[in-house]
């Protein structure tokens, strides 16, 4: 970790070098690899003991601040705060690593293999055969909510069926 120092109405002393760089030490395992930078900006005004860090990790920049009475404090509750976000930071980006697939979205992949199961017939509904001309089926079939309707037809007298076709048109089979 490389850190710079930027100091404002102060003098950086190596005393506020190693408290920054000891208290960093502590959270080392939070931040993986060598391209890491921290910059450190302390300012004094009025009595007033203002620390900002700016911390510079892969893609993401990590900032935080805190105004108190004592510098060395101040320091401590801003590299707190770092520690905060990159702890979060870092517990974001392994939960998208390992983030674990829901099985109803592996269900809908065409990448998995089915069992085929034979297909079985399951008995809906049964009616009586009412003897009908093609226009009272078809009136029958748009009061009905199936796509289709059994018939005996009046004039042949031979069972046919009637269905919904896709482009809105009726289909009429017969034997």
């Amino acid at each position: 970790m490389k850190f710079e120092y930027t100091g404002r109405h102060i003098e950086v002393t190596p005393a506020l070098r190693s408290h920054v760089e000891n208290h960093f030490g502590k959270t080392r395992h939070l931040f993986d690899g060598d391209n890491i930078r921290a910059h450190v900006i302390i300012n004094v005004e009025k009595g007033r003991h203002r620390a900002e860090i700016i911390v510079k990790w892969r893609d993401h920049v990590l900032a935080a601040n805190e105004t108190l009475p004592d510098m060395y404090q101040a320091l401590t509750k801003t590299i707190d705060k770092i520690e905060k976000q990159a702890l979060k930071l870092k517990d974001k980006v392994v939960e998208k690593k390992h983030k674990v697939t829901k099985a109803s979205k592996l269900s809908d992949d065409d990448d998995l293999e089915t069992i085929p199961t034979e297909p079985q017939i399951i008995k809906s509904k049964s009616y009586a055969v009412k003897p009908l001309t093609e226009e009272e089926a078809v009136l029958e079939l748009n009061l009905d909510v199936n796509q289709f309707l059994v018939y005996r037809d009046a004039k042949s007298e031979k069972i046919s069926v009637i269905y919904n076709r896709k482009d809105g048109n009726f289909g009429l089979i017969q034997p």
